[in-house]
């Protein structure tokens, strides 16, 4: 596997406004998908804010390589995004083979999707949504902006801290959903304020995760892949586990 340390180099004198309004369409974005818009329509909205992000880095200056977009770092990145999906799903089917792990990956908001629609959240709104949008914006062109002006140090952290920012609004109610994670949180306000502050750490840990894999491979396909992984992956074994244990039970 290819190793390589890519990063934009900083330049003075940028301006702040490009940042701003990035930071800006993403706080929008955010509360249209999570509190206005109908969810049918998010494909639409994920590929229309993807290019509209790409055009700010653009204009800012950033390029193609920047953003980790370069053509000459598609193999790395594609080598590292596979690496990942494999690690990812190993991880899955050990901890399958345990009751906790069974139970960790329990999540109800997957229980009642029908097996085409299963495969379509997993294999087409996850991928060309959720991930394609998130690594757009906060790995490709807001790390690139970050770097430029504040060097590589705080891009990571401040792109991972505003990634896990990002899961505020998804998060909350999900300790109902889940019964992992309202095993963990309790229930009620002080359970849901919990699992929100659980998951923006988690989500900011994993941000400096994804930014790291775009580093090393020099393409946002990297944490692509593992981004895609976890959420992918975690759909199809959450709605194996809970549609084995409810045919348990018909039987039992």
């Amino acid at each position: 596997m290819v190793f390589t340390i890519t990063a934009p180099e900083q330049v003075s004198g940028l301006p702040w406004w490009p940042l701003m309004l990035v930071i800006v369409v993403l706080i929008a974005f955010n509360i249209v998908n999570n509190r206005i818009a109908p969810q049918g329509h998010y494909l639409l909205w994920a590929f229309g804010g993807s290019f509209g992000l790409l055009a700010i880095g653009l204009l800012d200056g950033n390029s193609w390589t920047n953003m980790g977009l370069g053509w000459s770092y598609l193999v790395p990145g594609f080598l590292w995004g596979v690496g990942c999906i494999i690690v990812v799903t190993v991880g899955y089917l050990v901890a399958a083979t345990f009751r906790r792990g069974r139970n960790a990956m329990q999540d109800e908001r997957v229980a009642e999707l029908s097996g085409p629609r299963l495969m379509f959240q997993a294999l087409v709104e996850v991928p060309f949504g959720t991930v394609l949008f998130e690594e757009i914006a906060f790995r490709a062109v807001l790390f690139s902006m970050l770097a430029r002006r504040f060097g590589v140090v705080w891009a990571i952290i401040i792109s991972a801290v505003l990634f896990g920012l990002w899961h505020v609004l998804p998060s909350i109610g999900t300790h109902e959903q889940s019964a992992a994670l309202g095993s963990v949180v309790g229930k009620g306000r002080r359970g849901n304020i919990l699992a929100v502050v659980l998951t923006v750490i988690t989500t900011t840990i994993a941000g400096v995760v994804f930014a790291g894999l775009r580093l090393v491979s020099g393409s946002v396909i990297a944490p692509m892949g593992l981004h895609w992984a976890t959420n992918g992956m975690g759909y199809f074994f959450s709605w194996t586990i809970i549609r084995a244990r409810r045919r348990r039970r018909r039987r039992a």
